[in-house]
């Protein structure tokens, strides 16, 4: 199996569906708006995908803008949040400097070799008191307890992944960020089963954590499909939110 990135153009006509849908999009943004300031009058959402989210962080007198740089994606979001969306590279974004009160990054940082470039270009944007809200170790979240987890649990444990809750502290630091108090929310509908892992292994969701020889890829597979009741959803995940306010 190749070290591949998923295709997010061809991902878009299913990423609801396959994402927990609704429950899960609301869990995400109820949790995020727990931690915007009183006081926040504008929310980026970075990588915002299908909008799914992004139309759910809604409070009266907070004005939420969505930007991803997959288009298929975009187009869903724009049928979301009309006229609030944008295309862009969440290390570039077209924004002055200190142009918004928060900045949210779900399920974004694990996905990228570049999340100290996101985190720096986050607070850019940023006013100072502002926000940036982000989920952290992701892949830690998945499967905990489960046999799925304990046939991954060694590859996973053997990379730094991107989006580590020290690493994105420290970048954050670097950038006059500083932690603040974070959350939890739960992953409505994600809990995996035996079944699909071999499927998403086989299509590279997993590729990042290991070399992806054929071989040790197949023997994965084997020791996923031995394991029982192969279409059970083991436990769903428990997310973290992490969040990070801007020097004054």
């Amino acid at each position: 199996m190749a070290n591949t990135v998923l295709d997010y153009e061809a991902e878009a006509a299913h990423y609801d569906r396959t994402r927990g849908g609704v429950p899960r999009a609301r869990a995400a943004a109820d949790a995020v708006l727990s931690l915007v300031p009183p006081g926040a009058r504008t929310l980026l959402d970075l990588a915002c995908g299908t909008g799914l989210v992004t139309e759910r962080l809604v409070r009266p007198g907070l004005g939420v803008y969505g930007a991803d740089a997959a288009h298929a994606m975009l187009r869903a979001a724009a049928e979301r949040v009309p006229g609030r969306t944008v295309r862009a590279d969440a290390r570039r974004l077209p924004l002055p400097d200190a142009a918004v009160d928060a900045v949210s990054a779900v399920w974004l940082l694990h996905l990228v070799p570049f999340a100290p470039e996101i985190v720096a270009e986050a607070a850019r944007v940023l006013r100072p008191g502002g926000v940036l809200i982000a989920t952290v170790d992701k892949d830690a979240a998945h499967d905990v307890g489960s046999d799925i987890d304990a046939i991954l649990r060694p590859y996973r444990s053997a990379r730094r992944p991107s989006d580590g809750a020290g690493a994105v502290t420290a970048h954050a630091a670097a950038h006059g960020l500083d932690p603040a108090p974070g959350t939890h929310f739960a992953g409505h509908g994600q809990g995996a089963t035996p079944r699909d892992t071999v499927r998403k292994l086989r299509a590279g969701y997993y590729a990042s954590w290991f070399h992806g020889e054929q071989a040790e890829t197949e023997a994965l597979a084997a020791a996923l499909t031995a394991l029982p009741d192969q279409d059970r959803p083991r436990p769903d995940p428990r997310y973290r939110l992490a969040a990070f306010v801007r020097r004054g």
